[in-house]
């Protein structure tokens, strides 16, 4: 079960990294849970607060800052549509597995797990033999069809739940044309093919031993998975209801515009410490560049001489 593809745990755990680095840099110079920390420690600290709140757990300590509760607030609209998208998610799922298993195999069928009034039968064929022998004992109670690919549509039509097909022709429609549809269960009712010719055939020989080397050469093999298992249906890409980050592409972009907010307010409370960190750093140029202006002017006065 995959409630959340696998691009959108990626995101989550880059979303998680990030508050954690936001919540490190404004909490660490007040915050007294982190101050008395390596940086190693209080980035971890900081990484735990983060995932906490994301899984709705709580943290060992709380944020002191106003930027802090600003970005927890965007962490805890996170967490309340992750928690209740996954468990959605999740339910629908389960739900789909479960309704999804009708059968498993002929000795459902035998059982009556399904109503044979929905079970198609090709007339005439060796299936509607098996299943008046085997399953019906002798009642004609199956939904008559009079051609393969009646079988296909009606299955795909919803008209009926299953059908006894051989086990040839229908996992190369399954595998290549009839996607929507899959086999079940192991094969039962096995039987024996073998090619016909003409009696005391002069090539007789030569046949058996090139089917012989044709079968120990494995190309018997390679030709049943080319034609009967890399269909055009095993390529395709089965992402079920997992939840992507398209979908919830808009909370991530409100957490962003929160963390933005967050980061401007931080600055904003410490607009007084940065304009005194600028002015000193003014202050110290100008004491380093002044004497080397006054030994120029000194060195020209003597030219004037």
């Amino acid at each position: 079960l995959k409630p959340f593809s696998r691009t959108l745990w990626l995101t989550i755990l880059g979303t998680v990294i990030y508050a954690s680095i936001l919540i490190f840099l404004i909490e660490r110079p007040y915050n007294e849970a982190l101050q008395d920390r390596s940086v190693i420690s209080a980035g971890a600290m900081s990484t735990w607060y983060s995932m906490a709140t994301i899984m709705a757990c709580a943290p060992d300590f709380n944020v002191t800052t106003a930027a802090g509760r600003l970005l927890t607030i965007g962490l805890y609209i996170l967490s309340l549509i992750l928690l209740a998208a996954y468990t959605a998610n999740l339910a629908s799922d389960l739900t789909i597995q479960k309704s999804q298993t009708v059968v498993s195999g002929i000795d459902d069928i035998k059982n009556g797990k399904i109503p044979f009034s929905r079970i198609g039968i090709l007339v005439g064929s060796s299936d509607e033999d098996y299943y008046l022998q085997e399953v019906s004992s002798g009642s004609r109670n199956f939904y008559s069809l009079t051609s393969i690919t009646e079988v296909y549509d009606k299955l795909l039509s919803g008209a009926i739940d299953a059908s006894i097909m051989d086990v040839g022709p229908s996992e190369y429609a399954t595998t290549h044309i009839y996607c929507n549809l899959t086999l079940v269960g192991a094969d039962f009712d096995a039987s024996a093919f073998g090619i016909v010719y003409q009696k005391d055939w002069i090539y007789a020989k030569e046949l058996d031993v090139n089917l012989l080397s044709l079968r120990e050469q494995g190309v018997l093999d390679s030709l049943r998975t080319k034609w009967f298992e890399g269909g055009d249906c095993s390529q395709t890409v089965d992402s079920g209801t997992a939840m992507t980050v398209e979908s919830l592409g808009g909370l991530f972009l409100t957490f962003g515009v929160i963390s933005i907010l967050s980061l401007l307010l931080f600055v904003w409370l410490k607009r007084s410490v940065i304009k005194d960190y600028f002015k000193s750093r003014r202050r110290r140029r100008s004491l380093v560049i002044s004497p080397n202006t006054s030994k120029e002017e000194h060195a020209q006065v003597i030219v004037a001489e």
